[in-house]
């Protein structure tokens, strides 16, 4: 994907707001006025019907312009924030590197070649990138992979008679982080995090039905030997009693159960058990479609052995639509992949907890009480972050103003208009795309913190937490953003 970027309308309003105020300006407590305003008192009354939703419940709003706080609940409990997490992660990575940033991966190799065989070895140093897979590439998963395979055959390069050696130690492990449920860990959510990462960590197993009755044929896509078929899956006569089981177990893809034979195929997508020798094996699998032979070992290094590499291509992802996947697709493995990437470039070490050191530093140059927040992971998964309404708003405030605030904004799922679930939440005028959040979900939490436009033309960072869910929470931070809207 290039970094060309559209806004939504929404998005400039932002921006020529935030031209014409001070940047980084202080935010500011609003005094108990003598009444109630019409905003404080339908704010209110929708928290009355929310608690009816979730047991825990806590609400902060201020108006981006002034930083005066509107409207608070609770504002300075801290609350299980799921995906909402991915706001800080994002912006510290936005702040540390900046719009213009591009993750690389190098292609190197070291020998000689004669006759079209490279006597020799080639190298990979990776980068930390999410980004190399075939989601910008109509599916095409080897996409990342063939200039490099042209690259060698520019350089007459047919054979290689060496191994590859894959520099996978930008990170630190572990790969998976402790706090991950460990009965989902084959999920694409739970996705193993690496310096060198293909397709999302992730491979499609997809189990078409058998014409004839007999055993479903499964596909892996791409089809590279890092995991082995288990399949005792049967094809039935009826829709009736359908039911097909896809997991891992170790480096076995289980299929089983049934699967009706006028169905269409079936796609599940599981995690990989080993990322590095999957990166590793679908570069050999591209070049040789590519016409580039390479029969040697994969070998997983810390560092490149030895000087004398000579660089043959640069895979350059932008920053941007890493940002997006993040965010507007709530794409766990890329916000992990940035947290690692914090901590390796800010702390010198890509590990977890350096990767939440560098987010923490962020938080503590805005002004967010050390009190009002713990981070364990980039995602959310781990229900150990824990963070205030106030820590969200003054983070959106900030980001509201920075230098890359348009294109933060951009990064947001807008309501009524943007893909998956958000097409369906505040879809009516005056809501449709008129806010910009970013959801959160686990178990018993719900989450929805991002900025509102008012009918008045003011605009508010708002931030809307709910813990032990026992309703539809969603609806009720549905009808709080769309009260905001209507009074604010």
């Amino acid at each position: 994907m290039s970094g060309r970027k559209t806004f939504h309308p929404l998005l400039l309003t932002f921006l020529l707001l935030s031209a014409g105020s001070v940047p980084n300006a202080a935010p500011q407590t609003a005094e108990s006025p003598a009444s109630p305003s019409p905003l404080q008192l339908a704010l209110q009354a929708e928290v009355g019907r929310a608690q009816r939703a979730a047991a825990e419940l806590g609400v902060h709003v201020v108006e981006l312009d002034s930083g005066e706080t509107v409207f608070g609940h609770q504002a300075d409990v801290p609350r299980i924030i799921a995906s909402n997490t991915k706001l800080f992660t994002t912006a510290a990575a936005l702040d540390a590197f900046g719009p213009g940033y591009f993750f690389e991966t190098r292609f190197v190799l070291r020998g000689s070649v004669r006759d079209g065989v490279l006597t020799g070895d080639l190298g990979v140093v990776g980068g930390g990138d999410p980004h190399i897979s075939g989601r910008d590439f109509a599916g095409d998963s080897y996409a990342a992979f063939r200039p490099w395979a042209a690259a060698l055959r520019a350089r007459g390069i047919r054979r290689v008679t060496g191994d590859v050696y894959l520099d996978h130690g930008l990170f630190a492990p572990p790969n998976i982080h402790p706090d991950w449920p460990r009965e989902q860990l084959t999920r694409w959510y739970e996705a193993p995090v690496d310096a060198l990462s293909f397709s999302d960590n992730c491979i499609l197993v997809r189990v078409w039905p058998s014409p004839s009755g007999g055993r479903p044929r499964v596909e892996l896509l791409p089809d590279v030997p890092v995991v082995r078929i288990e399949n005792t899956a049967r094809t039935i006569p009826s829709r009736r009693g359908q039911q097909l089981i896809v997991h891992r177990t170790g480096d076995a893809v289980v299929v089983r159960g049934s699967i009706w034979k006028n169905s269409g195929p079936a796609d599940t997508w599981v995690t990989i058990p080993d990322p590095v020798r999957y990166f590793g094996e679908g570069l050999r699998a591209a070049l040789a479609e590519e016409g580039v032979t390479v029969k040697g070992a994969l070998h997983p290094v810390e560092e490149l052995p030895g000087a004398v590499w000579e660089r043959v291509a640069v895979h350059r992802s932008d920053l941007l639509s890493i940002l997006q996947v993040t965010n507007k697709n709530s794409q766990n493995f890329y916000a992990e992949s940035l947290a690692k990437h914090l901590g390796a470039l800010r702390c010198r070490h890509g590990s977890w907890p350096a990767g939440v050191q560098a987010i923490g530093e962020l938080l503590q140059g805005i002004g967010v009480p050390a009190g009002s927040f713990t981070m364990a992971d980039g995602s959310g998964m781990s229900r150990e972050n824990r963070f205030a309404p106030r820590a969200l708003t003054l983070l959106l405030r900030h980001m509201f103003f920075h230098p890359a605030g348009r294109e933060f904004a951009g990064t947001l799922p807008y309501s009524g208009e943007d893909r998956g679930a958000w097409r369906r939440r505040m879809a009516t005028p005056p809501y449709r795309g008129n806010v910009l959040a970013k959801t959160g979900t686990l178990s018993g939490v719900s989450a929805l913190s991002g900025y509102a436009k008012a009918v008045s033309g003011k605009s508010y960072a708002f931030s809307i937490l709910c813990n032990r869910t026992t309703g539809d929470a969603r609806l009720a931070q549905d009808r709080l953003v769309m009260a905001l809207i209507d009074n604010g």
